[in-house]
């Protein structure tokens, strides 16, 4: 199995994630979306992901794109342990999550966004900062309230053992964080990301744990 990541990429984190809870072991292939114009762009990771993204992962002679479509590609192939809750109304509701995350929140504010900002659109750093804080508080404030209101959440954002949904809001918390935007305003985001950082799992996915990353 090998996986095609950047250690900043946050969708590549999830993949990161995912497997790692599963004890899935992974063959790194480092795409770094910054050096030489973007190795994402040449030829020869394009004939691997004609999008030019990543994660991509191949397993058994495949590849599979998009991370939404990986871990759920992980979870019917390699099913224990489980990521995704076992009632169907419970799959839906740590599936939106994932959603939220993966489709609302994190277009707005990746890379490619925030370089065309700053670049085609000559915007200044100040403006690509308040962009992705706004997008962020736009995004926390609509899934702090959907986790409370749920009453699923546990030690974890779908009660005491980690899912997916987890896999996708930590990396979006990592990269708020490091973006410094305030984080006091959703306590439930914050404390379900700070129990996934006490596992084994979520801290090996970690950027800074990366072999590319520097």
């Amino acid at each position: 199995m090998k996986l095609y990541t950047y250690f900043r990429s946050s969708a590549a984190y999830r993949v990161r994630i995912a497997l790692a809870l599963k004890g899935l072991a992974f063959e790194p292939a480092y795409v770094h979306l910054a050096r030489n114009g973007g190795e994402h762009r040449s030829s020869a990771y394009r004939a691997v992901n004609p999008q030019g993204l990543v994660p991509a992962l191949e397993d058994d002679g495949s590849v599979i794109t998009q991370s939404i479509a990986i871990c759920e590609y992980l979870e019917e192939k390699y099913p224990e342990p489980a990521l995704l809750p076992e009632a169907p109304v419970h799959r839906a509701y740590v599936r939106a999550l994932m959603a939220a995350v993966a489709c609302d929140i994190h277009p707005l504010n990746n890379l490619r966004v925030l370089n065309h900002l700053t670049g085609a659109l000559q915007l200044g750093d100040d403006v690509r900062l308040d962009w992705y804080r706004h997008w962020i508080a736009v995004g926390f404030e609509a899934l702090e309230a959907q986790l409370v209101a749920s009453g699923l959440a546990g030690r974890f954002a779908f009660a005491d053992t980690p899912t997916l949904a987890d896999a996708f809001l930590v990396p979006q918390v990592y990269n708020a964080s490091r973006f410094e935007c305030p984080l006091d305003a959703y306590p439930t985001i914050t404390r379900i990301a700070d129990a996934c950082d006490a596992l084994d799992a979520f801290r090996a996915a970690r950027p800074e744990a990366q072999g590319d990353a520097g």
